[in-house]
């Protein structure tokens, strides 16, 4: 049996045996000309792999070689002829034997190079099949698997992508602590400190007229302001127990509401610098200053347009940071920006921030026309609504179109006209000896005002050099550069008008002091620091600033020289109760129809709680007024009966007798006398019977 285990042919008809030796032999030859050498295989046989080799081809392994019982049934006519062959000559059979055993050492031979080749081939195939590979990549034939190219990383933060990180544990703790801080900060001695002011009378004043008679203003409503602030003074008082008198008085309703006010700014503050910085550390840092810094619970606490203007801005920044620019957001957004601007004009000022990064945001989006479209419909959508009421009132336009300031529309007031004013008018130099910055600002906070503008500055250089990597650098900077030359810029300035550039200068400070700290810009020394590093640091810096009398942040040395807790929690200062002792000396001592002089900050008191005094007025409305003015004084000194002096009223009325329209209410204090009057430290309050 030959080792081939290709079933044998049938065997021809025996040939004579010199010529079938001949024929053998020539075969044979034939045969060993026609194969290669194994050396030279032809390519197509060293790439099948060996699970395709053909069937002459494949060897089978020892242990699957067919057993001797399993051969299959011998060829009867094979055999046959075999038989015939060997029978007839003896001779050619030896012959035969000992050439076949020739072609049988030499086709040993060659099997045994195509086991070796094959054998190879199996090794290569199997290390192809376990080796990883990337499907990506173009494969050449005949060639090994490609290496596989490094993985890019998807970066971890991009403001204009919205890829920002996740909060996390830590940063879900931090942000509650900050709420919590807010609330102790701001909570405690609510209605003690400060005292209250002309401005939070002013706006309770118009949100009891919106309750009480449907108006806009218990006066002429002359388009100072834009009304929805004191709106939702009146929306929040509306559904309250006792509405205006729930926490003892109409300001102290009004605080309480600015209380809320400030914690939801918290969230939105802490959310917002975390997606412009990445970091929780960042946000941390801006709330702690937005909680703690003197001149924000000064402000913050008191009932401000300013409050609220903050709170829609930072919520209309808030959606166009959200992950996915929808148009829900962008709605949204839009909406809080408008509500923001008719609540206090002041907030133009941060629209060109606001318009750039929803260009960004949206830049390369398949909607992104739409929404560049939406969001200044829906901004403009408040705007329009209030537009249409002074033009429904006929009050849009002066009359004749005249906007002469020195002489002012006499027959019904004017939308354009007072905006017009307001942008002309101008009250001395901020940067002077007697201005807001000396007396004021720097006075309460000068840590945070000093530090905010070196960062604001830090801020816009680098976004302004790397304009893709720093978007939120860029952001944080112009919006505090834009409210800041609001400032500057050399019009009227009121104290609390620095209000909405606390919360902006906090995240400056805090992206820009996380940076610094993380090293990724300047100091590889820094850029090594362990993460440890950055939180002790800037945990020293606040206990210092909390401890050091001279920052007043918890701590202040007062006028003996003496180390105490800061006047907005020093429990033994209640600057309020003055004024609530002035209004229970008038309740006792003055009539109800008495005709009297006085500041706003009292009017709620006096107008809705009983007794009634329906002619005591503001000396702003008495001296503006017409049906004040002309009607019930006649702008005769004579028919005052009392007035009674608020801290800085006096001042108050000799600004705004610039062209002599309070000289009958001076004349009547200059003949008057005083019967009250209480003192504590540098307030003073007072009141004037009139001769």
């Amino acid at each position: 049996m030959s080792d081939n285990p290709t079933p044998p042919r049938p065997a021809p008809e025996p040939a004579p045996a010199a010529a079938q030796d001949q024929s053998t032999r020539r075969d044979k030859q034939t045969r060993q000309d026609r194969q290669p050498p194994p050396d030279r295989q032809p390519q197509r046989d060293r790439q099948t792999p060996p699970d395709r080799q053909p069937q002459r081809d494949r060897q089978t392994p020892p242990d699957r070689q067919t057993s001797p019982d399993r051969q299959p049934p011998p060829d009867k006519n094979a055999a046959q002829g075999k038989n015939a062959a060997q029978g007839k000559n003896a001779a050619r059979d030896r012959s035969a034997t000992k050439d076949k055993g020739a072609a049988q050492d030499k086709s040993a031979t060659k099997d045994g190079a195509r086991q070796d080749r094959d054998a190879r081939q199996d090794r290569s195939a199997r290390q192809d099949r376990d080796a990883p590979r990337d499907k990506s990549a173009p494969r050449d034939k005949g060639a090994g698997p490609p290496a596989r190219p490094p993985r890019r990383r998807r970066p971890r933060f991009s403001v204009e992508r919205g890829w920002f990180p996740p909060l996390g544990s830590k940063g879900k703790v931090a942000l509650v602590v900050s709420v919590l801080t807010g609330l102790l900060t701001h909570g405690y001695h609510l209605f003690r400190y400060p005292l209250y002011l002309t401005d939070e009378g002013i706006y309770m004043q118009r949100a009891w007229s919106v309750l009480r008679e449907t108006s806009l203003s218990p006066y002429t409503y002359d388009y100072d302001h834009a009304p929805l602030g004191w709106i939702t003074l009146a929306g929040w008082v509306f559904p309250l127990p006792k509405q205006f008198e729930t926490f003892g008085n109409a300001i102290n309703t009004g605080r309480f509401l600015m209380l809320l006010v400030h914690l939801v700014s918290v969230y939105l503050l802490f959310e917002i610098t975390r997606r412009l910085s990445g970091s929780v550390l960042a946000a941390t840092i801006a709330a702690f200053l937005f909680n703690v810094s003197p001149i924000a619970v000064y402000f913050q606490r008191q009932v401000l347009l300013d409050n609220l203007m903050i709170l829609w801005l930072l919520l209309s920044l808030f959606m166009l940071l959200r992950r996915e620019v929808t148009i829900r957001s962008v709605f949204g957004g839009g909406m809080a920006l408008g509500i923001a601007l008719i609540t206090k004009e002041n907030a133009i000022f941060f629209v060109p921030s606001f318009m750039y990064l929803l260009y960004r945001r949206v830049k390369g989006s398949a909607s992104h026309r739409f929404t560049s479209t939406l969001w200044p419909f829906a901004a403009f959508a408040p705007i329009g609504a209030y537009v249409t009421y002074a033009l429904l009132k006929n009050e849009l336009l002066p009359s004749g179109f005249d906007f002469d300031l020195n002489n002012p529309p006499a027959d019904h007031v004017s939308l354009l006209y007072t905006l017009w004013w307001q942008l002309n008018r101008s009250q001395g130099i901020l940067f002077s000896h007697t201005g807001l910055l000396q007396t004021s600002w720097l006075v309460r906070d000068k840590y945070l005002l000093i530090a905010g503008v070196c960062a604001m500055l830090i801020s816009l250089w680098l976004g302004m050099h790397d304009r893709k990597r720093n978007l939120g650098f860029l952001i944080s900077g112009t919006l505090a550069f834009g409210y800041a030359f609001y400032l500057v810029r050399g019009s009227v300035v009121l104290d609390f008008y620095v209000t909405p550039l606390i919360p902006m200068l906090a995240i400056n400070v805090g992206m820009v002091i996380d940076r610094m700290l993380t090293g990724s810009f300047a100091s590889r020394f820094m850029r090594g620091a362990h993460s440890m590093t950055r939180v002790a640091l800037p945990s020293f810096v606040a206990l210092l600033l909390l401890a050091s009398p001279a920052s007043g942040y918890l701590v202040h040395t007062n006028t003996e020289g003496h180390t105490q807790i800061a006047d907005q929690y020093q429990s033994k200062i209640n600057l309020t109760a003055m004024q609530h002792a002035q209004i229970a000396w008038v309740r006792k001592h003055v009539p109800p129809n008495s005709r009297i002089i006085m500041d706003d900050d009292l009017w709620g008191e006096l107008h809705d709680v009983r007794p009634f005094y329906p002619y005591a007025h503001s000396h702003w409305n008495a001296s503006s007024d017409p049906d004040v003015r002309d009607k019930l004084f006649r702008k005769k000194w004579q028919n005052v009966d009392y007035i009674i002096m608020s801290n800085k009223m006096r001042k108050s009325m000799d600004t705004n007798n610039s062209d002599g329209r309070e000289n009958w209410i001076l004349q009547a204090l200059r003949n008057s006398t005083r019967v009250w009057s209480q003192t504590q430290g540098n307030i003073k309050l007072e009141i004037y019977r009139v001769q």
